[in-house]
């Protein structure tokens, strides 16, 4: 039977692909990448040639119902992208959806993911925590935020660097100046860096450099 394989790829060092993801890629008839361009890289990197397909935000509704399709007729394909598990503020959720009304089968390998070394690095509570991605840019981020204020959870979020100073400020408005916090960026990396304080500390620190890289930023939750 014909099978859509999630595959998590390396967030930033490449000796962090797995044995069985490396398997797979070299099994499967076709690959689904975010980024043909990064996908192809590490595909090269690992000695594999395969067919491509682009799988992004801005083709998955179009497309997830035709590879769907061709999974079904008897193809097995993976699922890349740029970097992470599929899925996780990443594609992979319509495409999963429309394997499952199909009743293909689906395998989710485990693998890289930022939160997870983000949230252990930081010091604060991991045994109970609420992952929040991306909070929304505009329209609905003020009602997050006070939600959130209450939250007593880990609370652990993904953002630009371009952002980063204005979600720390926000954060000491609405949870508090000395609520602790961490922040993570080029995790795996040459020049990773993991920085813990109160957001007071962590907005001083991050306003005086030029701030690089994917961010993950873990805060306490309300005590």
């Amino acid at each position: 039977m014909s099978k859509l394989y999630l595959v998590p790829s390396p967030i930033g060092n490449l000796e962090d692909i797995t044995l069985r993801a490396i398997r797979i890629l070299k099994e499967v008839d076709f690959v689904l990448a975010e980024d043909s361009r990064n996908t192809g890289f590490l595909l090269k990197h690992l000695g594999i040639s395969k067919k491509m397909y682009s799988h992004h935000q801005h083709n998955e509704h179009q497309g997830a119902g035709e590879i769907a399709n061709k999974i079904a007729s008897g193809e097995n394909a993976a699922l890349v992208t740029d970097a992470g598990t599929p899925g996780i503020s990443d594609p992979g959720y319509l495409i999963i959806q429309e394997c499952l009304k199909r009743g293909i089968e689906i395998e989710c390998l485990p693998g890289a993911t930022a939160f997870v070394p983000a949230l252990i690095n930081s010091g604060l509570p991991s045994d109970r925590f609420v992952f929040e991605g991306f909070l929304p840019i505009k329209k609905g981020r003020q009602t997050r935020l006070k939600e959130l204020a209450e939250e007593p959870r880990t609370m652990i979020f993904y953002e630009s660097p371009f952002r980063l100073i204005k979600t720390l400020q926000q954060f000491s408005e609405y949870f508090g100046a000395d609520r602790r916090a961490s922040v993570s960026r080029e995790l795996t990396k040459m020049f990773e860096e993991n920085k813990r304080g109160t957001l007071t500390e962590l907005i001083a620190h991050f306003s005086a450099k030029t701030i690089k890289g994917e961010i993950v930023i873990v805060v306490a939750g309300k005590e």
